[in-house]
């Protein structure tokens, strides 16, 4: 981060500990997410994101700002951002989003394969 030259970036704290991590921080992009192994089915996927993106909710909700702003990043992004939010319940749930254009990009990809069109003229396509 520091090879970035961001001019907003106050510094780095790394540390296993989400209360010191979370703590009164205005931004929080969530990245950690584990990443599907071979022989792995989905449910054995989200169970193990529902202990860390649980984990992560419940410390945002006790130690960061009510008005944080989270960008949950690991996949599946939308299902990690309706967890972390239930754990978090003091932060309103306008305050999560999840970074999904992949996502998207394939909806177009798949809709302008089915209907024969150039994905260029795919438009208004939302997922949620």
């Amino acid at each position: 981060l520091a090879d970035c030259a961001l001019p907003l970036l106050a510094g780095v704290l790394p540390t296993a500990n989400p209360e010191e991590a979370f703590k009164d921080v205005a931004a929080a992009f969530l990245v950690g997410a584990m990443p599907r192994k071979e022989g792995m089915e989905r449910k054995d996927l989200l169970a193990a994101n529902v202990r860390i993106f649980k984990e992560q909710g419940q410390a945002m909700d006790k130690v960061s700002r009510k008005d944080v702003k989270v960008l949950v990043v690991g996949n599946p992004a939308n299902t990690n951002a309706l967890i972390c939010s239930k754990y978090a319940p003091s932060i309103p749930k306008e305050n999560f989003t999840a970074m999904t254009r992949l996502d998207q990009n394939r909806a177009q990809s798949q809709l302008a394969a089915k209907l024969g069109v150039p994905v260029k003229d795919i438009k208004n396509v939302i997922i949620w």
